[in-house]
């Protein structure tokens, strides 16, 4: 099974359809989406909004937000 990159960072700007750039720790901007869960209890994100993240090793452009941590 293939491993994920956990990584945090803060949303930029809210793009349409659940989209996101999020700007991690190290200054890389990301192009994000919302994970399933977060989608099934409408779980609101706003620009600075702080986020957990799962990234893969493959393509580090993209990620999914698991976790709204504020």
């Amino acid at each position: 099974m293939e491993e994920h990159i956990e990584v945090e960072g803060k949303v930029i700007s809210v793009l349409a359809g659940t989209m996101f750039r999020v700007e991690l720790d190290n200054k890389h901007i990301v192009l994000a989406t919302i994970s399933g869960k977060m989608r099934k209890r409408f779980v609101r994100l706003t620009p600075g909004d702080r986020v957990k993240m799962e990234m893969s090793p493959y393509d580090l452009n993209k990620a999914r937000i698991t976790w709204r941590i504020g």
